[in-house]
């Protein structure tokens, strides 16, 4: 599951991102408005939930909320801010916000918050399948021709980034943003040990491998169609 957080105090985006983290979410920041919507709009359909301050340097998180709105009705947005008016509050959620919270704010009541949001963002599937693999995100589990695996956590967020993108070729260096969530030049040559431990435990002896290699760019799994 992944989290996008838009905040300019970097004493609060980095203590939501070191919990949220603990908590098994990868998490991006932006720590300004424009970058927020440049990482909203290039990652739209992987974030699962974005957490956004009202008052950001570049852009207001009202634009911002405005701006996914327009692309994106479902993915939950929530604003955190220190502006505490019913007025505020109520402009906010008219904006496109699904909650608000005030700063200041606990952890706990915001990880319960995000929770409730990804159970009511009833289009956004907890299940995805393809060439026999079936994986159910909120159960945690993964089977092939109903026959149950076992990963690391590590695994199953890569099967998970490419089933969410069955289809479409991962390209390396997006893998290693989305699933090592490290956002520099990196070896990346760790991604090919855990394609290899997905194929030992996926793949059916003579039969061709459910994640192809994209010479030079990256891997895919193809849809059943």
């Amino acid at each position: 599951m992944r989290i996008l957080i838009v905040e300019d105090e970097a004493f609060i985006a980095n203590f939501l991102r070191d919990g949220l983290e603990e908590e098994g979410f990868a998490v991006d920041v932006a720590d300004n408005g424009k970058k927020g919507l440049q990482l909203a709009f290039d990652s739209m359909d992987e974030y699962d939930v974005i957490l956004l301050d009202w008052m950001l340097p570049g852009m207001s998180g009202i634009e911002i909320c405005r701006n996914i709105r327009l692309e994106n009705k479902t993915v939950p947005i929530i604003f955190l801010t220190a502006k505490d008016t019913v007025d505020d509050v109520v402009f906010g959620l008219k904006t496109g916000a699904n909650d608000y919270i005030r700063k200041p704010f606990s952890f706990e009541e915001l990880l319960a918050r995000i929770q409730v949001l990804m159970r009511k963002n009833e289009t956004e599937s907890v299940v995805f399948s393809a060439l026999g693999i079936e994986m159910n995100i909120e159960k945690h589990t993964v089977t092939k021709n109903s026959r149950q695996i076992e990963f690391t956590q590590k695994e199953f967020s890569l099967l998970e980034y490419l089933l969410r993108n069955k289809g479409k070729v991962c390209r390396r260096t997006r893998i290693i943003e989305k699933v090592w969530d490290i956002h520099f030049d990196y070896d990346n040559s760790v991604i090919d040990v855990y394609i290899n431990a997905l194929r030992k435990k996926l793949d059916e002896p003579g039969k061709p491998s459910v994640i192809t290699t994209v010479r030079g760019v990256g891997y895919k799994i193809e849809t059943d169609e």
